[in-house]
């Protein structure tokens, strides 16, 4: 018990979380310059390695970078707050999917054909798709985090909870570890594709779902398991049905990633909106019981 609250606070203590951040935020800074050196490099001729990649076409496209490692903090707040919160753990996951769409829009933008036929062009037709939804998701995240809070009021403490927290904590121990492999063979992988393309990069696609897809796979698999031992400490139908509705959200977020175009963007759409509906029935399920608790005291 003792090494693993040694491992919990070396791994995902409030110290752990600032230093984190501020590598992240100095590695994201120094990759802009990088990235933004390399494409007018490429635009002067002195190198011509990446002019077949859409990432190095102009200097907008160099935001993508800085913004693939604040996707990577992300990730670590996530595990971070998986002990603390169990909604804040989910809004983590709503926020992740969205950087990844304004992370694409970065890119996006710098391929945008200006014309009087905007809606016949498919790039331009998805880039206003993922604009619209990144509001979308932007609101739907608010509202969400605003029923995250309401429901956080009206929980009551108890031992079970405190043991169900310790579990919870074992868990993402687990994961910090689990997730630098998972990026590390991922980039390793990439950069061995790379290599071997011959001159064709890898397709943007594939680029902007690297290491994401098999992250929400993982968390399908986190979520499942929180599921299962949430069985031990409660029975109440409204608290099961809010955290299955969670992983049917997870699911939908992770098939988007098999998709492209307007499919992968409704899927992520509806599944934060369902993420949402799960917790407003929820909190009525909540609310409701707690004013027959105090009907029953009077």
């Amino acid at each position: 018990m003792k090494r693993a609250h040694q491992l919990f606070q070396l791994l995902l203590s409030e110290i752990t979380k600032k230093r984190i951040e501020k590598v992240i935020l100095y590695v994201a800074l120094i990759s802009f310059f990088i990235h933004l050196s390399l494409i007018y490099l490429s635009d002067f001729g002195i190198i011509d390695l990446f002019t077949k990649t859409e990432l190095f076409k102009s200097p907008i496209s160099a935001i993508y970078t800085p913004f693939s490692f604040i996707l990577i903090y992300e990730v670590y707040l996530l595990i971070y707050y998986l002990p603390k919160s169990f909604t804040t753990y989910i809004t983590k996951q709503y926020e992740i999917i969205t950087l990844i769409i304004i992370r694409k829009l970065f890119k996006d933008l710098s391929a945008l054909e200006l014309s009087a036929n905007w809606f016949e062009i498919k790039d331009d037709l998805q880039f206003t798709y993922d604009l619209l939804a990144s509001l979308i998701l932007f609101y739907l995240i608010y509202q969400f985090q605003k029923q995250g809070r309401r429901k956080l009021q009206l929980k009551t403490a108890t031992s079970n909870v405190q043991q169900f927290i310790i579990r919870k904590r074992a868990i993402a121990v687990i994961l910090v570890p689990l997730f630098f492999v998972l990026a590390l063979f991922t980039l390793i992988d990439w950069a061995s594709q790379l290599s071997l393309s011959s001159g064709n990069p890898p397709s943007f696609e594939s680029i902007n779902n690297l290491f994401f897809d098999q992250f929400f796979t993982v968390l399908i698999l986190v979520d499942v398991v929180l599921l299962l031992l949430s069985f031990f400490y409660t029975d109440q139908f409204h608290k099961i049905i809010r955290n299955s509705g969670f992983v049917v959200s997870t699911i939908l977020i992770r098939l988007s990633f098999g998709v492209s175009g307007l499919i992968s963007t409704i899927l992520i759409v509806v599944a934060v909106l369902f993420g949402l509906t799960i917790i407003i029935i929820h909190n009525q399920y909540q609310k409701q019981l707690a004013n027959q608790a105090t009907s029953a005291d009077n």
